[in-house]
C-alpha cells in the first residue's frame, strides 16, 4: 500500500476524544488538528512530543484535511490508521503471503453474515467452499519484540469470534488474521489482563475450529506492506 501523497511530519501535542490529535507541523511550526482513525486506547502510542506523520486530503467535504498515519515509537515506525488493515491483508492474501489462506478463486470485502454482521474478507474456492476472514489491527508492544491484542476491551471482537465459530459449525472455514502494524515484533500474544473476556472467547473459538494467523508489516513514510509471518504464542 502506497500513500497517495507524501506524508507531512510533525510532533504530537495530544490525542483526545478518541478520533482527534493535535500536531505541530515541522515545516512551519503551525498547530493542526488531525483525524485519528483508531478507536483503541493506543496504549504506549500517544506520548506528547512523539514524531508523527500525517496525510493530507484535498476533499473539500472533509471537516479535517489531515489524517494521522504513522508515528515513531520505541525506535520503529508504527502504523496507527485502522482504516488500512483490511486492504493490507487483502494485498497479502492476493500475493500468497499467508500460505494457509492462498487457495481461493475469489475475494470479497464486507460481506454480510451471521447475526447482522459483516465479515472483513470472504474467500471462495473454485468449488464454492467459503473461508471467513476477520482482520484485527495490532500495534501494542509492552515487551520488546512481543505484539499484543487487544489494547482495550473489545466486546465486538468477542462477538465476531462467536459468529466465526458458528460458520465453522456450518461446515465453512473461518480464520482470524492479526495484522501487526509495526516491524519490531516477531511474536504475538493476547493481552488477557486488558480484556480477559476476549482471551476466553478466543480460546473457545480456537477449540471450535477457528484458525488464527498473524502477519507483520514494513512501515515506511511512503507506504506500508505485509512482509513477514509473525509467530502466534497463544
Amino acid at each position: 500500500m502506497k500513500f497517495p501523497t507524501p506524508l507531512i511530519s510533525g510532533r504530537l501535542v495530544k490525542r483526545y476524544k478518541r478520533f482527534l490529535a493535535d500536531v505541530i507541523l515541522d515545516e512551519d511550526g503551525s498547530e493542526v488538528t488531525a483525524h485519528c482513525a483508531n478507536p483503541g486506547s493506543m496504549l504506549g502510542l500517544k506520548e506528547p512530543g512523539s514524531r508523527v506523520w500525517l496525510s493530507i486530503s484535498d476533499n473539500p467535504k472533509r471537516k479535517l484535511k489531515y489524517s494521522w498515519e504513522v508515528m515513531e515509537a520505541d525506535g520503529a515506525l508504527v502504523g496507527i490508521n485502522t482504516a488500512h488493515p483490511n486492504g493490507l491483508v487483502e494485498e497479502a492474501l492476493q500475493a500468497g503471503r499467508v500460505p494457509e489462506l492462498s487457495d481461493f478463486a475469489s475475494l470479497r470485502r464486507e460481506v454480510k453474515y451471521g447475526k447482522n454482521s459483516r465479515i472483513d474478507i470472504l474467500l471462495e474456492s473454485a468449488d464454492g467452499a467459503k473461508t471467513y476472514v476477520e482482520v484485527k489491527n495490532v500495534h501494542l508492544m509492552r515487551e520488546a519484540g512481543l505484539a499484543e491484542f487487544p489494547d482495550s476491551v473489545t466486546a465486538r471482537g468477542a462477538k465476531h469470534l462467536a459468529e466465526m465459530s458458528d460458520m465453522v459449525a456450518e461446515g465453512h472455514r473461518a480464520a482470524m488474521v492479526f495484522l501487526v502494524q509495526r516491524p519490531d515484533c516477531a511474536k504475538l500474544s493476547l493481552a488477557g489482563d486488558i480484556d480477559p473476556n476476549y482471551a476466553a472467547a478466543f480460546a473457545a473459538a480456537r477449540s471450535a475450529g477457528v484458525e488464527a494467523y498473524a502477519v507483520g508489516c514494513d512501515v515506511r513514510v511512503d507506504g506500508i506492506d505485509v512482509d513477514k509471518i509473525v509467530e502466534l504464542t497463544v
